[in-house]
């Protein structure tokens, strides 16, 4: 049974990553392999020796338990495993609200005012850092999709533009891997309690700097940034309240870390309280009715209605089917022997170093999922936050390693083979720089 449980995920993410021969989105293979993993153990329960408890994060041995305990034990490792996932979706959701909220109100414009520049060298930096520092606040997935929306009002060529994507690529995924609210998989090390706010930002603050900064460093003498943007006529009438929404939006969700400083309450409570927050402004500046029995007529009136409906509900299914599919494998002991294998014949630097290539290539979440089973270090550990920068930055090197680059290909329509000639090697440069700079504080 435990070969047909590996040969399920094996053959599930094959599909995933085929997604586009196979015409088939993403989610459904990720689900169908949850689904079927756990039917599995069901089936074969009375089969298994031992049995990972994720409550005390060691292998216990069930050989001599009869169907009714190990029944009872599989209920309650599904409910511990489904628990834990549901509060990362259901923070994932909260996040996405409230960015749709400020999109609402165009909020998102105030951050196109401030770029007067017609300098491509200058406009490179200022684009960059704003993708650092935005996908610090929102996922990186967001800030790709609002900064790609603002340059297609300030620069008209796409080629250029392109060239401006893959850069805001490397700076989205780097600004995403230093803070707790950044990208899924730091979010996913932090909700484990892996890894505090505090350090994470202190230990990769400088390596996702660098991870930017050094193609940054090169890209200003490239052909492809000399010279000027041609200018284009604003037509944009704004709106009265997105300044004020997009700051108090971004505070809102920064203060979610804070709140789980001081309550010690899960992040997800935080969020949730975040948005109500948010959508109470937002109703109150909109000065609009929710309607109970007419629900089209809500979805038109309110901004609440309205952005829950645009909540990227394909990506939360992926996320649940990945998560508990690895849950599954964690819970039979694969992930922890395999962990226990690998550590014992590679350095755990190397392999975490592997790891981020690899992401390049394997969608990142079911990598960090994988290794909060495999590691079995205390919290804070310095092989936590080198994990999450790993896997956060290493997506950069191939367009298709992460959500940011998969948008922005879709988007600016960029091909495989151009980023790989024209972005990867800055892409791999300063994700050796990042892992350098880590190394070197540790």
């Amino acid at each position: 049974m435990l070969s047909v449980v590996v040969l399920i995920f094996v053959l599930g993410y094959v599909a995933i990553t085929m997604e586009h021969t196979l015409k088939m989105d993403k989610l459904i293979p990720a689900l169908l392999m949850m689904c079927l993993s756990w039917a599995v153990i069901a089936f074969g329960i009375d089969g298994f020796t031992q049995w990972f408890d994720p409550h005390n994060s060691q292998i216990m041995q069930i050989g001599g338990f009869d169907h009714e305990t190990r029944m009872v034990l599989l209920e309650g490792t599904l409910l511990h495993h489904f628990g834990k996932t549901a509060e990362i979706l259901i923070f994932l959701m909260g996040a996405m609200a409230i960015v749709e909220m400020i999109d609402f109100f165009e909020g998102f414009g105030a951050i196109k005012r401030l770029i007067k520049t017609r300098s491509k060298r200058t406009l490179l930096w200022i684009i960059a850092f704003l993708a650092f520092f935005l996908s610090s606040i929102i996922d990186n997935l967001t800030a790709t999709i609002v900064l790609i929306t603002i340059l297609r009002k300030i620069v008209p060529n796409q080629t250029d533009r392109m060239w401006y994507s893959g850069f805001i690529i490397i700076a989205a995924n780097a600004g995403g891997a230093w803070t707790p609210i950044g990208d899924v998989t730091t979010t996913m090390l932090w909700m484990a309690g892996k890894v505090t706010t505090g350090k994470l930002m202190l230990l990769l603050g400088i390596p996702s700097l660098l991870n930017i900064l050094v193609p940054l460093a090169i890209g200003s003498f490239l052909p492809a940034f000399k010279g000027e943007v041609a200018e284009i006529e604003d037509t944009d009438s704004g709106n009265k309240y997105g300044s004020l929404m997009l700051y108090l939006g971004l505070a809102l969700v920064v203060f979610v870390p804070v709140f789980k400083t001081v309550t010690h309450l899960p992040p997800y409570i935080g969020m949730m309280l975040s948005l109500s927050i948010f959508a109470i402004v937002a109703e109150v500046l909109s000065k609009r009715s929710i309607s109970f029995t007419d629900p089209d007529a809500t979805e038109a009136k309110s901004p609440t209605m309205h952005s829950l409906g645009r909540i990227e509900m394909p990506s939360v299914l992926f996320f649940l089917g990945i998560l508990m599919t690895v849950a599954a494998m964690e819970t039979l002991g694969i992930i922890f022997n395999f962990g226990e294998q690998v550590s014992s014949n590679i350095s755990e630097n190397l392999f975490v170093t592997l790891l981020g290539a690899s992401s390049a290539v394997i969608d990142n979440v079911p990598l960090v999922a994988a290794s909060i089973g495999m590691f079995q270090d205390a919290p804070d550990a310095n092989v936590w936050h080198f994990i999450a920068y790993a896997a956060g930055t290493g997506g950069s090197m191939l367009i298709i390693g992460s959500a940011a680059g998969v948008v922005a290909m879709g988007m600016e329509k960029i091909t495989f083979f151009w980023f790989l000639k024209n972005i990867t090697l800055l892409a791999v440069l300063g994700y050796l720089a990042g892992i350098g700079a880590f190394l070197l504080m540790v």
